[in-house]
Parts: C-alpha cells; structure tokens; sequence
C-alpha cells in the first residue's frame, strides 16, 4: 500500500505587511488627534484675544485707538514703552458704554493734559524727578522719591510741595478721578516709624492725598490712595538706578466724572449692620 507524501506548508512572508498596516493607521490617527488640538487651541487663543479686545473697546479706555499689542494684565506694574507715546486717547471711566458721552466733555483728553502738565512741570521733567506715561488705566504721574521724600520717611519736601501745588493747579478742579498709589523699592525698611515697605508706601500715598484734599480742595469722593510696596516695580531692583525709578508715587488720573455721577456719589449712604 502506497503511502501518500506530506507536503510542507507553504511560509507566509507578507504577515509583516498586517503589522505595519495597524501601525500606519494608528500613526495616522495620532496624527489627526494632534493637529485637531492644535486647531481648537487656535479657537480658544482667538476667542480670548478677541473678548480682551471687546472689553477695552466696550469699557471706553482708549476711544478710537487699537487694542492690539495690549496684554493681559498679568503682569502689573511693568509699564509698555510702546504705550507711553500713542496717538491722540480719550479716557473714559471704566464701565460706560456710551461712546458719544465723549465729545461732551465726559473724556479726557490725555494729549492736552500731558501738554499742560509738561508746561507746569518742566524743571522737574528735566531733572527726572517727574515722569509721565500712559497706561490702559490713564494718565500716570511718576513723582520719584529725589526731590519729594527723604529715605525712609513719609514726609513731603518742601520742593515736593512747591511741585505738588503745581499739579495741583492743572488737576484740581476738573472732575478727575485720581488715585494716588505708593511704590517703593525691595531694600527692607525698619525705622522708628515704618516697619515694611507695605507701611511706608501706604504712608507716603495717604500723605499726598491728604494734601491734595485740605490744601488744594480735591472732592474726597474722586480721589484714592493705594500702596504696593515693592510689587509693582518699574525698573529691575538689581541696580541703584532701577531701585531708584521704583522708590516713587504716581497720580493715576483715571477718568473723568461727571456732575450728575459726583451728585450720585455724595447721596450714596454709607453701608451699616
């Protein structure tokens, strides 16, 4: 009886083509996961970029100027160079909507104030003394601690109070909303009167406030003080001349209030328990 040969089975060498089929297809479909993400983060950078723009534009901060370029305030107190010279603004206070308010008198304008300013204050200007600039919350007028403060102290100079009338003049009277902030440097203070940067800085703030209400007449109601300490530095504190540009008070002129919002403010009662 005749017995029938086995035949070998036949090798299969393209079995290496299924692996490399399922690597293809998941290479691919991480491919399309990541541009997809991509795709949505570019939604999200153009959405928060346009309700930053929508904001500046709805709040009147800078009427008819751009918003591009402006961060997000994240990073206070640093100053952008490119901000302290712009066009012609008008600044609105914060949270009015009704643009055509400005050419009645509810704007200022910055170029004009900065001018009369610039005029009042030239000797001080050119001694660095006094700084101006331009923020997204208006009008800033640096007055360096040379010339108004002794280290450490929160005393007015009588050069600081020849400098501050002259302000005075060109501010006072015209319904601006002002607040007044303290700024110091990094360097501790201890002394007999202050004991932290946060205390002086306040001081030095309340101290030009007061000021500017008993003798030059500014209404209590539009004027504030704040201080930051070391927090809000224009300059880097590594350096005798960034430490120096730091130790400072600005006068921010915020807006413009006008005669039937100051009424509202003055009927406002006070809240009680």
């Amino acid at each position: 009886m005749s017995r029938k040969k086995k035949h070998k089975a036949h090798a299969n060498h393209e079995r290496w083509l299924v692996s490399y089929a399922d690597f293809i297809t998941l290479l691919f479909a991480f491919f399309v996961v990541l541009y997809a993400s991509s795709q949505a983060d570019k939604k999200k950078t153009a959405q928060v970029e346009a309700s930053i723009k929508g904001a500046f534009q709805e709040l009147g901060v800078f009427t008819g100027s751009t918003t591009e370029g402006v961060g997000i305030p994240g990073s206070p107190g640093i100053p952008r160079p490119d901000l302290m010279d712009a066009p012609v603004r008008l600044i609105k206070i914060a949270g009015t909507a009704d643009k055509s308010a400005a050419g009645s008198g509810f704007g200022v304008d910055v170029d004009e104030l900065r001018r009369q300013l610039e005029s009042a204050l030239g000797d001080e200007i050119r001694q660095h003394e006094v700084q101006m600039r331009v923020t997204p919350e208006g009008l800033v007028v640096s007055l360096r601690e040379v010339g108004f403060f002794n280290s450490g102290q929160a005393e007015l100079l009588d050069n600081g109070h020849t400098t501050l009338t002259r302000i005075a003049t060109v501010l006072g009277g015209r319904g601006f909303e002002i607040r007044v902030e303290g700024h110091t440097d990094n360097v501790p203070v201890h002394n007999a009167h202050f004991k932290s940067n946060w205390d002086l800085s306040t001081a030095r703030a309340t101290t030009v406030v007061a000021l500017l209400i008993e003798q030059h007449g500014f209404d209590p109601l539009l004027i504030s003080a704040a201080g930051y300490s070391q927090y809000r530095p224009l300059a880097d504190n590594k350096t005798a001349e960034g430490r120096a540009a730091n130790r400072r008070i600005d006068l921010v002129v915020v807006g413009h209030v006008p005669e039937k919002d100051k009424l509202a403010l003055s009927q406002t009662p006070p809240s009680g328990h």
